[in-house]
């Protein structure tokens, strides 16, 4: 019997078949008995993680850049990660207590806040990433 798949075919032997009055049929919803076959990948050993031979520097948000002088006066250094800047703003928010009492996602900014998000009275939560990016040089 020629079995075909694709582009490749194959010929299988396959023993004689025994007459369909001595095989025992199965039900239509069982499956083949080829079907329930696993093909199980030999477990190897895995090899154990690498080492730090040294240290990784931070790259992306978490490589530390130089910051403008505004957001210098807030953040209270020259060169801090952008996460970092958002923990310390999040911080001064929090210990000046500017965010609305009704809506606690809107900022209500102070100068120096207003110096950092271009001079809004109220900024989202969700825009303070975006106004702070132009203050990292």
């Amino acid at each position: 019997m020629a079995l075909s798949s694709g582009i490749f075919s194959t010929t299988a032997i396959t023993p004689k078949m025994p007459s369909l009055s001595s095989r025992r049929l199965l039900p239509a919803t069982a499956s083949p008995p080829s079907a329930n076959v696993r093909f199980v990948r030999p477990v190897i050993q895995a090899a154990a993680s690498k080492s730090a031979t040294g240290t990784r520097l931070p790259s992306g948000i978490m490589r530390p850049r130089r910051v403008s002088p505004e957001m210098e006066a807030l953040v209270g250094v020259s060169e801090i990660p952008r996460t970092q800047a958002l923990k310390r703003i999040w911080a001064y928010i929090k210990e000046n207590n500017l965010q609305d009492p009704e809506n606690k996602k809107i900022i209500i900014c102070d100068e120096k806040l207003k110096k950092i998000f271009g001079g809004k009275d109220r900024v989202g939560f969700l825009e303070i990433g975006g106004l702070i990016t132009p203050h990292f040089l």
